[in-house]
């Protein structure tokens, strides 16, 4: 991002005077109460808007919880779910959020809140945001701001940081992350990248910036786009004569068909997974819309999280059946299709998100996290229709060379039965960077059990797995992933 003369000098002044303002987190963002939840807060939470763009009146929103361990020193970590389109707020409700949200029990009714065991804030200091503006609670008061792509987003996300740490400067020496799943994969490095050419360039405040984290994210045209037909026949889904078949008539690459009898293979091959659980092979699919009773005895699928330590089920979210992404190439240059253009319908593909979307339109929780009431930005959605998106920044394959050359450390990580973003890509396209290998694969363990597999790299890039996780791995592997989370981001050995 290119800043001009009179930024930099505000910024200038205003880093020079941070003495004066290292109080506390602005108190006008403090949170005091959730409706749904009852009870303290493990640690401080503030959330409300950020202008970015004050001639258009673009507001990025976002939700800050506090690290429940050591504040001072936790490192800062901001979180971007992807899309793109997607909000945050699906980080925060179903995977490592602060909260466990149960159903309310009847259609609209709020949902209710419980701790969660495995919040990342256990850890850290985490920063939810929705990014671009049109996204989730972010909105523009200039409707051509939902035309906008990589780059923008990148650098609209950047001014957010700087301006972010201008309101909580006392979190300035923390060390300091960039994380994201999905489309994320996109987002991540991309901002990673303008956050490093800040620092370069000396932007105030200079953030701590240390390194970034990428779950089943996309990254290449060509590396994900290769990487459906080798997972689905690694995993048993295809045979091995038609696997012969498919990889024969397209000559080994799947993600742009080089003749007709490619194609009609293809076609086969998508046919042969059709009803499976694109998110998570393993997990049910139901084929419809409606709620399924689950009893106290039943046998629970994998979407239901459970609360805390007890057998209590949480009806969090079901996959319905539907695809998020075409199969091949999920990311290619030019227009990116809405989610609600891939499902061909007026919702997100695979998902029913009541629990979410029930509580982040009652106007008493709107009210309670400084957010703009419904009347004036309309609904909140997991994923909305409303930006025009491209994508512009091509493959992220020069993006993280760039960072990790430049040293600042990279995870990434893969649920092993993601069929959206599977990750044999993700393998792939890591081992392509070519960097000699420090840490030969091996299993990494949780409770004396193997929770997933990990290569380290030259340069302090690391490919990790974790078994039997789906494409949102916490939603999935909570305890697993605040394991790797955690040693990660401390150093250690995982």
């Amino acid at each position: 991002m290119a800043l001009s003369f009179s930024s930099i000098f505000s910024f200038s002044l205003l880093f020079a005077t941070l003495p004066l303002l290292i109080l506390a987190a602005p108190e006008s963002a403090l949170i005091t109460h959730l409706p749904g939840f009852s009870g303290a807060f493990p640690s401080k939470h503030y959330s409300g808007y950020i202008t970015v763009d004050e001639v258009n009146g673009r507001n990025l929103f976002y939700y800050f919880v506090v690290s429940e361990r050591n504040p001072a020193k936790d490192p800062v970590v901001l979180w971007l779910n992807g899309g793109p389109g997607c909000s945050s707020f699906d980080g925060f409700v179903y995977e490592h959020g602060p909260f466990n949200f149960e159903s309310g029990g009847s259609t609209g009714s709020l949902p209710k809140l419980h701790l969660n065991p495995y919040s990342w804030s256990k850890v850290s200091n985490i920063i939810y945001l929705d990014s671009p503006a049109g996204v989730g609670l972010s909105y523009s008061n200039t409707t051509s701001d939902y035309n906008t792509g990589d780059l923008k987003t990148a650098s609209d996300s950047h001014t957010f940081l700087l301006k972010w740490f201008q309101l909580y400067p006392e979190f300035l020496q923390n060390p300091f992350y960039i994380t994201g799943e999905s489309y994320a994969g996109v987002y991540v490095p991309t901002l990673s990248y303008e956050v490093a050419k800040g620092i370069q360039v000396g932007a105030k405040p200079i953030l701590n910036f240390k390194g970034y984290m990428v779950g089943n994210g996309v990254c290449d045209t060509v590396y994900d786009g290769d990487a459906l037909v080798p997972f689905v026949h690694g995993m048993g889904l295809i045979s091995e004569d038609l696997f012969q078949e498919v990889h024969n008539a397209c000559r080994g690459s799947y993600w742009n068909p080089v003749n007709d009898k490619c194609q009609t293979i293809l076609d086969k091959v998508d046919s042969e997974i059709s009803d499976l659980n694109i998110y998570d092979i393993l997990e049910p699919c139901y084929h419809g819309s409606e709620i399924k009773e689950v009893t106290q005895n039943s046998k629970l699928p994998l979407s239901f999280r459970r609360l805390g330590e007890t057998n209590r089920p949480m009806p969090v979210r079901k996959r319905i059946f539907g695809r998020a992404w075409p199969l091949r190439a999920p990311v290619r240059d030019g227009r990116v299709p809405s989610w609600n253009e891939l499902a061909s319908s007026g919702s997100v593909p695979c998902t029913n998100d009541e629990v979410a979307t029930t509580w982040l339109n009652n106007e008493a929780v709107r009210s309670a996290i400084h957010a703009q009431p419904v009347s004036s930005i309309g609904e909140w959605a997991i994923c909305t229709g409303k930006l025009y998106f491209v994508h512009d920044a091509g493959s992220m394959i020069k993006y993280h060379k760039n960072l990790t050359l430049l040293g600042y450390r990279a995870l990434i990580y893969s649920g092993d039965h993601d069929m959206c973003v599977p990750f044999t890509g993700s393998e792939a396209w890591t081992r392509s960077l070519g960097y000699n290998i420090t840490d030969s694969w091996r299993p990494w363990y949780r409770n004396d059990q193997v929770s997933g597999y990990i290569q380290g790299y030259t340069h302090d890039l690391t490919f990790l797995t974790i078994k039997g996780a789906g494409h949102t791995v916490p939603e999935y592997k909570p305890q697993e992933a605040l394991y790797f989370y955690t040693h990660w981001l401390t150093g250690q050995k995982i």
